[in-house]
């Protein structure tokens, strides 16, 4: 059976880690870099850094803040923002990111995943999926949240499965910031519509809801911001937890 991941979510704006309620409502979270090197430090099982207004500046990801990260670190590195062509995620690769997430651009181009897949291997292409409500279905939204889409989610999940993408990282944007738990019926169901690890995103607030995530929501992989960034959470507290709950977990 594959170990369960923990992984701390640095979201990037102007150089620092920032932190949002349902997309929206930002405030300053510290230092990148220090973070970073706490987290792997505290047994952190992956990292993943969004540059989460790259895509709405009409920019690239900010790969030397990237390389900063990745020399801090010793666990694997996601990095995602402003991803749109293979020259993008090259730059990325080689600044130390072991895989990269793409959104918006996946949705205007869906062909990019298989481009990405065939070029660098199913392994370093997660699709980033953001997804809210609309008139009673689970519809993707773009550009950070902002912008919604015809998609249906579980549709595009399967699409960009079959596509090629390695991972699907999910995050439901009613849940985001609010730490009132994971959407684990949601996340349960992409989970049984695709063939590749799905990492719940949003809404992380008590161990225990991690723990729901992934018996209940059945995800690979559980991801969490503000509760890590602000000290309420010690990655140990929760593994150690985890492992009393009988979750198949790496040790710190």
């Amino acid at each position: 059976m594959l170990k369960k991941r923990i992984i701390p979510c640095l979201d990037i704006r102007d150089g620092r880690t920032v932190k949002g309620v349902n997309f929206v409502d930002i405030r300053d979270a510290g230092d990148p870099v220090e973070l970073a090197r706490l987290y792997a430090e505290q047994g952190a099982d992956e990292l993943v850094f969004l540059d989460i207004t790259a895509t709405i500046e009409k920019r690239k990801t900010l790969a030397r803040l990237v390389e900063r990260i990745s020399r801090a670190i010793d666990i694997p590195f996601m990095v995602g923002g402003g991803i749109a062509t293979t020259a993008d995620v090259e730059l990325l690769l080689q600044a130390g990111a072991d895989k990269v997430s793409v959104n918006s651009a996946a949705v205007k181009n869906p062909a990019l995943i298989s481009q990405l897949a065939e070029a660098f291997g199913s392994q370093c292409v997660v699709l980033a999926i953001d997804t809210d409500v609309v008139d009673g279905r689970w519809k993707v939204f773009t550009h950070g949240g902002r912008q919604p889409t015809a998609l249906d989610t579980l549709a595009w999940a399967r699409e960009a499965w079959q596509r090629g993408a390695g991972e699907i990282m999910l995050t439901a944007i009613p849940n985001d910031g609010t730490r009132d738990g994971f959407a684990v019926e949601l996340t349960a169901r992409v989970v049984d519509t695709v063939g590749i690890p799905v990492i719940a995103s949003g809404g992380a607030g008590t161990i225990h809801h991690f723990y729901d995530v992934f018996k209940k929501g059945r995800a690979d992989a559980a991801l969490a911001a503000s509760i890590f960034h602000f000290g309420e959470i010690a990655i140990p507290e929760l593994k150690k937890y985890l492992q009393t709950k009988k979750v198949a977990i790496r040790c710190v």
